[in-house]
């Protein structure tokens, strides 16, 4: 084996460099080169990107994406109905609104009248299943409605063409 230095310069010693700088930009001067009573140079600014446009065409809907997505829009409305309507009957309970009701209809009727209550007619569990059932019947008719809305613009977009969209790139 030989001890021989694959190194090409000879070992006298560390070599020391000066400092590196980075390049300077064209345009831009350094503070020793500029006179005293100039301006920097302005950098121009990038032009700026043209929008994009892709021009589309609607031709076909798939009427059983369509079927999932007014399922389940159907459904969330429906939860709201339910819990819109029992917010409501709570409401109209804590303000006092079924009292009032119910003492004007004794008024009306007069004090032969057997009396009226309107928790009993309307209690919360009659209004949160009415407005269940409610819900159950919205579901099934609009997700039905959105599917034949979606196969009768399939069979309109066969003969005129589709919806023709433009999309931009802002």
């Amino acid at each position: 084996m030989s001890t021989s230095n694959s190194n090409p310069r000879p070992s006298a010693g560390p070599r020391v460099s000066a400092p590196a700088r980075p390049p300077q930009r064209p345009g831009t001067a350094s503070t020793t080169q500029r006179p005293a009573n100039s301006r920097p140079a302005l950098v121009k600014p990038a032009p700026k990107a043209k929008a994009r446009r892709a021009r589309l065409l609607v031709s076909k809907i798939d009427p059983w994406s369509v079927l999932k997505m007014a399922f389940l829009l159907s459904v969330a409305l429906g939860i709201v109905t339910v819990v819109a309507s029992i917010v409501l009957w709570t409401v109209l309970d804590f303000t006092g609104v079924f009292e009032r009701v119910n003492s004007l209809m004794s008024d009306i009727q007069g004090s032969e009248g057997g009396g009226f209550d309107l928790k009993k007619v309307a209690s919360l569990g009659q209004v949160a299943s009415f407005a269940t059932i409610i819900a159950v019947i919205n579901v099934v008719l609009l997700t039905a409605l959105s599917v034949l809305a979606a196969v009768l613009y399939n069979i309109s977009a066969t003969l005129v063409g589709g919806i023709s969209l433009t999309l931009t790139d802002d």
